[in-house]
């Protein structure tokens, strides 16, 4: 659109046309003609479209001007059109495209070299990726290959995709119903701890259940050779795990000689206080994978493991058993090096850290007393407000009432959980003083109003 404002991404909202507006709906109705409808929720109040992103703020076609608590699923986590991104992107524009697997990138060489560098393990090998799933994909692969056994432990309430073999450890049958004989039936399933209901400190009824797992084996009969689980579930409602889970559930992998995947593409490059949460909560993986906050914007995601698990793939002989058409893309590549850098250079987890004290602690004073509010969390710039019953149980679809609602507020937010029953919050760091202090209000007001 001509009339394009610039935004300074520092913007309090302002929102002069009721969303969606004309233009938005419009879209809505010409997207309902071409898309495959089971991708956008298209519906009277819903959605808008985006014409420009700049720091925490959104600029619709309308020209409504929002604030973003969500960073976009969380990728954003150094705000929309980052600067270092930016110029990353225009230095690298001389190599759109590259032969990943057979004459690679030099941007995917630097980085390999990068990524192996911030983790975990000093001999660390990747493989690179597009998208959160694709990343999964590759450690399922890499764990069934390390430890000789197909079976896989996954908990409720996680999210790893919606490809066939992430999806398997997706447990969500609102994902799974329509496939679920496709699926690989080598998965077994243990409660994630919840410190609000659970009756046992640290966990020790989900602990349990996963050792009773890992004896028993899979439903098929598998044994299970891999444990996959978020540090924090993320869209699964914010859910943190009790003090001294983690830990636990590292030595009993490591007693039953298990191998452990720590899905950290909501909670890792830093967006939990920690390059990585796994350190902050007290698990040991032997495996990550990374996206979302990791391209800036830019597609692309990785599974790093150190070499005495990557090293149970076979060489390649020129013919990868495990590669895509974009593996090693060189502008994501670029981009991905750059965000890297700002995350240690600009201590981003230190900042994130903060921020969601700030936020945590605001929420919670503003929501403290509020009808149905059952609890206030956060790790960082990972927050979830949780909806509850009047018997105690989830408020089903309440998050998405009030997403919706703040929505006409300039708020761009996200319901969490299996009912809906959470809002979520995954904002950028660079949220401004001002622009924190009026989500707050906001939301509560939001909150207040919407049953």
């Amino acid at each position: 659109m001509s009339d394009v404002r610039t935004l300074s991404g520092r913007d309090l909202p302002s929102v002069p046309v009721h969303p969606p507006g004309p233009r938005s709906a419009e879209m809505g109705v010409r997207l309902h003609e071409v898309e495959s409808r089971n991708v956008t929720f298209v519906a009277e109040h819903w959605p808008v479209f985006w014409a420009e992103a700049v720091g925490a703020n959104i600029l619709d076609v309308d020209g409504n001007v929002f604030v973003d608590l969500t960073s976009a699923f969380g990728v954003a986590l150094l705000g929309h059109a980052s600067p270092c991104v930016q110029a990353a992107l225009r230095a690298g524009a001389t190599l759109i495209h590259g032969m990943g697997d057979i004459h690679p990138p030099a941007p995917k060489l630097e980085l390999l070299e990068r990524l192996a560098a911030f983790s975990p393990w000093p001999d660390a090998r990747v493989i690179l990726a597009t998208g959160g799933s694709e990343a999964v994909e590759g450690a399922l692969k890499t764990a069934a290959l390390a430890s000789g056994r197909p079976g896989v432990l996954a908990f409720d309430g996680a999210y790893h995709g919606l490809t066939a073999g992430s999806l398997s450890a997706t447990p969500r049958a609102h994902f799974r119903a329509p496939f679920e004989d496709q699926l690989y039936g080598g998965v077994a399933f243990a409660p994630f701890p919840d410190p609000l209901r659970d009756a046992t400190p640290n966990g020790a009824d989900a602990l349990d259940a996963v050792r009773s797992a890992l004896i028993s084996g899979a439903p098929n009969g598998d044994a299970i050779g891999t444990i996959i689980i978020e540090p924090v579930q993320a869209r699964g409602g914010a859910r943190i795990p009790p003090d001294g889970f983690m830990a636990e559930l590292s030595r009993l992998a490591a007693a039953h000689e298990v191998l452990i995947i720590a899905d950290e593409i909501m909670t890792g490059m830093g967006r939990c206080g920690a390059p990585f949460a796994s350190a902050s909560l007290g698990l040991e993986p032997d495996l990550v994978v990374v996206g979302k906050a990791l391209g800036g914007g830019m597609p692309i995601s990785a599974c790093i493991a150190p070499a005495r698990i990557m090293d149970a793939w076979p060489p390649s002989d020129g013919e990868a058993i495990h590669t895509s058409t974009f593996l090693g893309h060189p502008l994501s590549c670029t981009a991905a090096c750059a965000v890297l850098e700002t995350i240690q250079n600009d201590d981003i987890p230190a900042r994130a850290l903060e921020l969601g004290e700030t936020l945590l602690g605001g929420l919670r004073d503003r929501l403290d007393g509020v009808s149905g509010v059952g609890d206030v969390r956060g790790l960082g710039l990972l927050l979830g407000i949780e909806f509850t019953a009047e018997d105690g149980g989830p408020a089903h679809g309440r998050g998405a009432r009030v997403a919706e609602a703040a929505l006409s507020e300039g708020l761009i937010l996200l319901p969490g959980g299996d009912h809906g029953h959470v809002l979520e919050l995954t904002p950028p760091v660079t949220l401004t003083d001002e622009q924190v202090e009026h989500a707050i209000r906001t939301i509560g007001s939001v909150v207040e109003r919407t049953r």
